[in-house]
């Protein structure tokens, strides 16, 4: 299994903290976001490669990161600059495909979020469904829901659809960026983006594959911590407390 972390973004609500340093490498605490994340998918013993998609501004800052980990990572330069010019997620997650010729199963994780539960959970849920798999948590907030990819499950915790930003959300299912594909799922995404799937949001390829392929939905067993700006950066680094559960 390898483990791909989008991190090609610009973070232009953390300006000027991120305006030349990537999000990702934050502290929370005495680590760093990803090491936060990655050290805690490494205890699965299952994930033999970390792949960052970096755009060009940032790719040195994790490419000297990486080289001073233990882990084997990889960054990979989409060979962007700027905001405007950014690839989106979905076309990341290709390039870093073709770049590498990759041909496993991917989890798949956003680089900007903490979480006070193991995601090694999630992991062993996808290997006991044998399929694609998201997560899930429960919004009541309507205008946090209208901002965010909405889930509807069936009884069986199969997904049965996925909408970005719904202006009359369906659901109170949030859908947070951590995504585990199956190999042959993921072969698929040339042809997502071929048939017209979004390619900035994430969210928009589990929209499409769940047309394409069954895909289960996880409910998240804690938090999730996203660090959007610097009120929210603030307040996880005074309240976030490692993983817990």
């Amino acid at each position: 299994m390898k483990c791909l972390i989008l991190a090609a973004g610009y973070a232009t609500r953390l300006y000027p903290l991120t305006e030349n340093f990537p999000k990702p490498l934050l502290k929370v605490g005495e680590k760093t976001i990803l090491d936060w994340l990655l050290e805690d998918i490494d205890t699965s013993g299952l994930v033999d490669a970390y792949i960052v998609i970096s755009n060009h501004k940032y790719a040195r800052h994790f490419r000297e990161w990486a080289d001073a980990h233990r882990l084997p990572i990889t960054v990979v330069d989409d060979g962007t600059v700027t905001n405007e010019t950014r690839l989106g997620a979905v076309c990341d997650i290709q390039f870093a495909i073709d770049q590498l010729k990759l041909d496993d199963d991917l989890l798949i994780i956003a680089g900007d979020n903490v979480l006070d539960f193991s995601l090694v959970r999630f992991i062993d849920y996808a290997r006991e469904k044998n399929t694609s798999c998201t997560m899930r948590y429960y919004e009541a907030d309507a205008g946090r829901l209208s901002k965010s990819g909405v889930s509807r499950i069936d009884e069986n915790e199969v997904l049965l659809d996925l909408e970005e930003k719904p202006a009359a959300p369906r659901s109170n299912w949030c859908t947070p960026p951590f995504y585990f594909y199956k190999a042959e799922d993921a072969r698929r995404i040339r042809d997502a983006i071929a048939d017209g799937c979004g390619t900035d949001a994430p969210g928009s390829l589990v929209s499409w594959m769940c047309r394409h392929a069954t895909l289960h939905s996880m409910e998240m067993p804690g938090s999730r911590y996203d660090i959007g700006n610097m009120e929210s950066y603030e307040n996880v680094k005074k309240t976030y407390k490692g993983i817990t559960k």
